[in-house]
């Protein structure tokens, strides 16, 4: 790396910190100040208006203070907008198939996930090690069967995976997210002429250790294998992650082994009532993410009003994300946003929080 881009490089750290505490603290109150925010739904955008921030770290660090905190401003305000078009994409529902992979050596059952998807009127298929002769590597080659033919088939498509996770791997079956990415691809070619491949009916759900990062190591994933193959990528799918990055995973041990996300999920829309009709995108980054921010910090009370949090258990942090897919047009106002060339490389996913 030449000396020039060395300081861009420090200035860009400097300028948005990598640490969220210190985002916080240096760069949120400047922000609010000149797009004034309700604090709950901040405490929601906030870590992916940072790393979305982070992203052009070189480009914010060339600008002065107030033109950095505009542009950061505009891009919460771009989150916001992607934030509410996406809010209404169905996760369970009416029709929608069902497909789960749950870890082969803890208490969980084939009902995590049929009891809830079935009640909202979905089908399921569910797959764990459990029965003799079943190996890891069978499991996971006809899971990836499963999810290969139901990208290729007409109805709408959720995939959920509990269990351990790393980075770059489904732990718990030791499938790689190439793996992943490749029958997602291969699904998506059977339709029409095979040049083309549209993933946004899909939902991919994953709670387990660091489920953001092996999120990005996919959909970074899917990008490069359809160029590298010659194929139009249309639109990526929506990833529900239950973990933000770094972050492991936590669980409850005793009979069961239940992870804290889906036993979230779980809580609010099978065991409370009145149900929704159908659980959509905007229960998890709102509802269950609001649920999850318990975990590890207490709250602030101010009679009966909860008007700020503690933090006094970081390893019991979790904080989900939601990664949505991108359209042309969102696209090219992030770019604008940025002061992007019209052809800059971007990902065509954010994370909204």
């Amino acid at each position: 790396m030449n000396p020039l881009a060395c300081l861009l490089l420090l200035a860009g750290t400097a300028a948005i910190p990598a640490d969220l505490p210190a985002f916080q603290r240096d760069v949120s109150p400047a922000v609010l100040a000149v797009r004034p925010c309700d604090a709950k739904h901040w405490r929601q955008i906030e870590p992916a208006v940072q790393h979305l921030a982070l992203q052009h770290a070189d480009r914010l660090a060339a600008l002065d203070p107030d033109a950095r905190t505009a542009a950061i401003a505009k891009m919460a305000d771009f989150i916001d907008r992607v934030r509410t078009a996406a809010r209404g994409r169905p996760v369970l529902g009416s029709g929608r198939h069902v497909i789960g992979l749950l870890d082969p050596d803890k208490g969980l059952g084939p009902r995590e996930v049929t009891t809830i998807a079935e009640a909202y009127g979905g089908t399921t298929q569910v797959f764990k090690k459990d029965e003799d002769g079943e190996t890891l590597e069978s499991v996971a080659d006809a899971f990836l069967a499963a999810v290969r033919d139901a990208v290729a088939a007409t109805p709408p498509a959720t995939v959920v995976v509990l269990g351990h996770g790393m980075p770059t791997e489904i732990q718990s079956y030791h499938i790689r997210f190439e793996r992943v990415a490749d029958a997602l691809i291969d699904g998506a070619a059977r339709h029409g002429d095979g040049k083309q491949v549209d993933l946004g009916d899909l939902v991919l759900v994953c709670d387990d250790c660091f489920s953001a990062d092996f999120t990005i190591n996919l959909l970074g994933c899917i990008e490069a294998r359809c160029h590298d193959r010659g194929l139009a990528l249309v639109a990526l799918p929506v990833c529900i992650a239950g973990t933000n990055r770094d972050r492991y995973g936590l669980a409850d041990f005793g009979a069961q082994f239940v992870p804290h996300f889906w036993k979230d999920v779980v809580e609010l829309y099978y065991v409370r009532r009145p149900r929704p009709k159908a659980v959509a995108l905007h229960h998890f980054f709102e509802n269950v993410d609001n649920m999850m921010y318990g975990y590890g910090r207490v709250p602030i009370m101010q009679g009966t009003t909860i008007t700020g949090w503690n933090l006094v258990e970081p390893a019991l942090v979790q904080d989900p994300v939601v990664f949505v897919p991108l359209t042309d047009e969102e696209l090219a106002e992030l770019r604008t946003i940025l002061g992007l060339d019209a052809d800059a490389p971007r990902p065509r996913w954010l994370d909204i929080g």
